[in-house]
């Protein structure tokens, strides 16, 4: 196994690599490549013989390392367990930052997520170390500002176990979001399979200036694309005016791809990420990559017409962008601040802000720090204090120390904000709130990147939205969402008005460099024959895998519906996290929060619906799901558009599996989660009739048929056997190539795999 540091030598051999790899590909295609090709494509297993057409070839790829955070890493290395190897086939690391509730500081926080996690934790700290992995304990960072300041590097590639993974793209890699099971196929020593994505340019230009900020490059994207704009797609920035963003701004713009629901989110290597490189201890990086600049960016064609070389462009010109306000609900209803206060009349929308909140994997850099602390010191000045809770969460120990040390975060808290641990905490429900009880209509701001009902703190009447951290830090002076920053004047304590300015720009490294840190970062030993993984039998919040059965060879006939998801179903929505956390090392537990946000489409109601064989109404989707299984039945789900839209939790995958779905049926799906159901052996299905969706009855049996004849891109028939006898006749296409195909007669991928080790 390759150290886990991100050496110049690993870099120079990857350069290489892609160099020897690009000779080949070039030969074939014939044409001029972009920057977010060549790294992909740079990355081949197989150049010689790989199909290449964008949009329908399955690619088998050679990821550089893996990345992984503590909530999705137990499960992952429990399938690793089952691999039957002694170490990761490349560099690894555990991030443990999922996990730790924010509720009364960071101190205080984070000594109780050691004790009350302390068993996930021993088993992560022991998997790792008995594996080859590096491991963050909790404290140390969010997975991707770690990955940012450690290992990530322009050109390489990078699979992580969560969906902002993309945010190393913003110094130049090709990091993609993905389930636990594609994480584990590479680290077991086997390509990473991927539908070869389309191209998305975004050609940027101008200078970003007063209240704009590289937040809200990404929201203008999310406005014209939509949250399933990106799907299949990678989104590459350029042009003049990416080289005026500084890396970590780039950072935030690629982190929030996520939201767009791209394949992964890019900006080619710049003097802006060498500068972050020679800042984070990687002079030496930053120099191989000068040497090797014409491999880390746009061939000049493409450069010179943009328009020929990717399949949809959007420009935009930074010198004219506005700041924006995302929400509630869905990141990609955005709109200027400018129009906040008239929407906010016009929708409804409470307009007391009841918290605001900065930091998180998206927004919580030195140079975010510095411009939300230029409007704190702004409030102070004029003896102003935040009306409201204002929490501030540093991306790591490192940004911690540093902001500590420069006076940024004296500043905030000179307005009355509380520092959190550095960990996701409000950004994914990890949250415990004591001002407002659940079912409380309220609205709060944040710089966090995703905000559908419940994802902060479990409360659907949590009206969300999303900005920029100093804007957020603007409406906490101001207390009220009918507030426009740019103009808007602001109360101080004493009565007095004063109206903010815009932020100065700010240093994107400190002046006096950073205050480097690897607190809570242990290597694994040398000699690890000797490290046993223990789970308890009758542990609470881990659990040993058995593998999924494969399939018997039999059609799916008359299985019930569970299910008929309306509007959004997201990864949220099949399986919640917040307080369901604890249960991610525990297939069986945490099962039991299967679909319980979904809404029934017959009702309307979340998480509830019609056990076909009691004919009883309103059981939850977990205890209908159970007594299927406990009868031998298997089950389908129907759902909506961009189905499992959101988090790349694998578990929306495994609980289906493990409780019995056979099917999901659906008018589209997002990206990671239908690849995540074809790795556990459910059959991901769409109508190739959309308007079939509207077809489905609350009591109808399905079956599908002609499954032992499953081919690449050959449709299913699919029938729909009503209460009255009647039937409808369905067709639904498939994404399933042959190997993916082999997947789902072995049961699941990873049991083809330990097949094929055995």
């Amino acid at each position: 196994m390759a150290q886990i540091e991100t050496t110049p030598q690993l870099v120079e051999t990857t350069y290489g690599r892609l160099e020897h790899q690009l000779a080949i590909v070039r030969g074939r295609l014939g044409r001029p490549l972009a920057y977010a090709e060549k790294i992909l494509l740079g990355h081949l297993d197989d150049p010689k013989g790989q199909e290449l057409s964008p949009g329908h070839s399955y690619l088998l790829l050679r990821p550089d390392r893996i990345a992984m955070q503590d909530a999705t890493a137990q499960m992952a290395l429990l399938q690793f367990m089952q691999a039957g190897r002694n170490e990761t086939a490349v560099p690894t690391t555990v991030h443990c930052d999922h996990l730790i509730e924010a509720h009364r500081g960071q101190a205080a926080d984070l000594e109780q997520a050691r004790i009350s996690n302390r068993e996930v934790y021993d088993f992560l700290r022991s998997s790792s170390a008995r594996y080859g992995i590096g491991f963050w304990g909790p404290g140390a960072g969010i997975i991707h500002q770690v990955v940012l300041e450690k290992y990530a590097f322009p050109g390489g590639m990078m699979l992580g176990t969560d969906s902002h993974t993309p945010n190393a793209g913003g110094l130049g890699m090709f990091a993609c979001g993905v389930g636990g099971a594609d994480a584990v196929d590479v680290m077991a020593g086997f390509p990473w399979e991927v539908l070869y994505p389309n191209k998305v340019g975004v050609l940027l230009t101008g200078e970003l200036s007063g209240w704009a900020s590289p937040k809200d490059v990404i929201l203008r994207v999310l406005e014209e694309l939509t949250v399933k704009g990106g799907t299949n797609r990678v989104v590459e920035y350029f042009g003049p005016g990416a080289a005026s963003i500084s890396c970590t701004g780039k950072g935030t713009i690629t982190n929030m791809g996520a939201e767009l629901g791209a394949t992964t989110s890019i900006f080619p290597y710049d003097e802006r990420m060498a500068t972050y490189l020679r800042a984070t201890e990687r002079s030496a990086i930053a120099a191989i990559a000068n040497a090797h600049g014409a491999l880390l960016r746009p061939d000049p064609e493409v450069l010179e017409n943009p328009s020929e070389f990717f399949d949809v462009l959007i420009e935009i010109d930074l010198s004219r962008l506005e700041p924006f306000i995302a929400g509630p609900h869905t990141p990609d209803l955005t709109r200027p601040i400018s129009q906040m206060a008239a929407q906010v009349e016009e929708n409804g929308y409470p307009a007391k802000l009841s918290s605001a909140l900065i930091g998180s994997c998206t927004n919580s850099s030195y140079e975010d720090m510095s411009r939300a602390a230029d409007v704190a010191r702004q409030g102070a000045a004029h003896k102003a204090k935040a009306k409201i809770p204002l929490m501030v969460t540093p991306g790591s120990e490192q940004i911690h120390t540093t902001i500590q040390r420069d006076g940024q975060l004296a500043e905030l808290e000179a307005i009355g904000a509380s520092v959190l641990a550095n960990a996701c905490g409000p950004c994914i429900g990890q949250w415990k709130r004591d001002d407002i009880a659940k079912g409380t209509p309220n609205s709060i701001i944040n710089s966090y990147n995703r905000n559908f009902p419940k994802r902060n703190d479990g409360n659907p009447e949590t009206l969300s939205f999303i900005a920029s951290p100093e804007v957020v830090v603007a409406y906490a002076l101001a207390g009220t969402l009918a507030f426009n920053p740019a103009s808007d004047e602001v109360e101080g304590e004493d009565g007095t008005r004063f109206t903010l300015q815009a932020p100065a720009p700010a240093p994107e490294i400190p002046s006096r460099g950073y205050l480097i840190s690897y607190d809570g970062y242990l290597a694994p030993p040398d000699d690890r024959g000797s490290i046993t993984v223990e789970v308890a039998p009758e542990s609470e919040r881990l659990q040993l895998l058995a593998p999924f059965p494969a399939w018997d060879g039999k059609d799916f006939e008359r299985l019930p519906l569970l299910l008929k998801a309306k509007g959004k179903c997201t990864t949220d929505h099949i399986s919640m996290a917040g307080p369901w956390l604890r249960f991610r090392g525990h297939l069986d537990h945490i099962s039991d929060n299967m679909f319980l946000g979904a809404i029934n489409a017959f009702t309307g109601k979340a998480g509830e619906g019609k056990d076909l064989l009691s004919g009883e109404d309103g059981g939850t989707f977990p205890k209908i799901a159970r007594h299927y299984k406990a009868e031998g039945l298997r089950w389908v789900v129907v759902g909506d558009e961009n189905y499992g839209e959101g988090s790349s939790r694998e578990h929306a995958a495994m609980s289906p599996r493990h409780l019995g779905a056979a099917a999901i049926i659906v008018r589209s799906f997002a990206r990671i989660h239908e690849s995540n159901l074809k790795k556990q052996g459910i059959l991901p299905l769409t109508f190739c009739e959309p308007s079939d969706y509207d077809r489905v009855r609350e009591t109808d049996r399905i079956s599908i048929t002609g499954l032992a004849e499953l081919a690449p891109n050959q449709p299913l028939e699919v029938r729909t056997i009503h209460e009255d006898g009647s039937e409808t006749g369905i067709r639904a296409r498939h994404t399933l190539n042959a190997e993916q195909i082999a997947w789902f007669k072995a049961g699941s991928a990873l049991s083809l795999l330990r097949k094929q080790r055995a």
